[in-house]
């Protein structure tokens, strides 16, 4: 039982930096419109994982608090 847990967890946080991956990438080539469906994507994946267990409730709010801010930041010039 424990090995399918660890099983998921580790295909879950093996998608989750594939999000975050893209979402950083989106980020650094200023694609402002792919960036915003990644950072909703991302969001919900993390709230996903922390409903599961995987990551803990506080980490995946900060996680998607940070994400948040650097696309602001990236993106507020722009606007």
């Amino acid at each position: 039982m424990i090995r399918v847990k660890t099983n998921r967890n580790k295909r879950v946080k093996a998608h989750l930096k594939n999000v975050f991956k893209g979402f950083d990438l989106a980020v650094t080539s200023g694609d402002y419109d792919e960036a915003k469906a990644c950072l909703a994507k991302a969001e919900k994946r993390l709230m996903q994982a922390a409903a599961k267990g995987t990551i803990h409730k506080n980490a995946a709010s900060r996680k998607v608090s940070r994400m948040t801010v650097r696309f602001n930041t990236a993106f507020s010039l722009e606007d």
